[in-house]
């Protein structure tokens, strides 16, 4: 964790997995950080899968943002990612904090290799606040580490935004509210507002860093953007009727691909 000025800049992940407790610091800063989620055996299986994708299909990872790659189609060229969108330690967090049943929005597997430049930061929000929800959640963003994490790597950092106060629009008074480096070891989760300002924060470090970053919101919204299509073998053809609805709020993007291929019946 960092401090700006003498103002500690958040707290630290809850103890425990208790979902009240999870939802009341999501509220006062924006995001919680759960802590080391995911054991050394669930990691090492979902890092397989990442370097996997990234040696079978590297057409389908390409520069993003500054200094990494991404797949953001990581549900078309390896499924099994899946079974970490869903993940049973995770999904129930997402939707007690959403206040109802998830969807997809969307998966991407990030890749920051070693660098010798300057440190880089670029502030953003992701998506408007829906400012009638209890936690002004539209979408959140689920960060899952898959290296180590520390202050020599790069990482994850956000500006703690409580929801019971202003929305400060300038990015120089929010930033006045403090800054969190999101460290850990791999295995480490957090979830935020993807209205909330973030960004990746790029060191010069030896250390190759692994993400999964996954987006989830409420069904009947709107569709969160046009980076990842949905495969069919989801939200149309899975013999389960909770997994056609979670992954049933479909972007542009997967419309066009299904109206692409002859004999393709969107039935959305």
């Amino acid at each position: 964790m960092t401090r700006t000025g003498n103002r500690p800049a958040a707290e630290a992940h809850p103890s425990g997995d208790d979902a009240t407790e999870q939802c009341a610091v999501f509220a006062r800063q924006g995001f919680v950080d759960l802590g080391r989620v995911l054991g050394p055996a669930d990691v090492a299986n979902w890092r397989d899968l990442f370097d996997d994708d990234r040696r079978r299909h590297p057409y389908f990872w390409h520069p993003y943002g500054h200094h990494q790659h991404a797949n953001y189609d990581a549900l078309v060229t390896t499924p099994a990612f899946d079974g970490l969108i869903r993940h049973p330690k995770l999904l129930p967090v997402v939707e007690s904090l959403l206040g109802g049943p998830a969807c997809f929005g969307e998966i991407g597997l990030r890749c920051m290799p070693a660098y010798s430049g300057e440190p880089h930061r670029q502030w953003h929000r992701d998506r408007a606040h829906w400012l009638k929800h209890p936690r002004r959640i539209d979408y959140l963003q689920l960060m899952v580490y898959l290296t180590d994490v520390d202050e020599d790597t790069h990482c994850f950092s956000l500006s703690p935004e409580p929801v019971d106060q202003p929305i400060l629009r300038e990015e120089t008074a929010q930033l006045g509210r403090g800054v969190y480096d999101l460290h850990g070891p791999a295995g480490t989760c957090a979830l935020c507002n993807a209205a909330i300002l973030h960004t990746a924060t790029t060191r010069p470090t030896a250390v190759e860093r692994k993400t999964v970053q996954i987006y989830y919101g409420h069904r009947g919204r709107a569709p969160l953007a046009n980076d990842s299509a949905i495969p069919a073998t989801l939200w149309r053809d899975h013999a389960d009727p909770e997994t056609r609805a979670f992954y049933g709020v479909l972007n542009e993007r997967t419309r066009l691909l299904l109206s692409a291929f002859p004999g393709a019946d969107d039935n959305a």
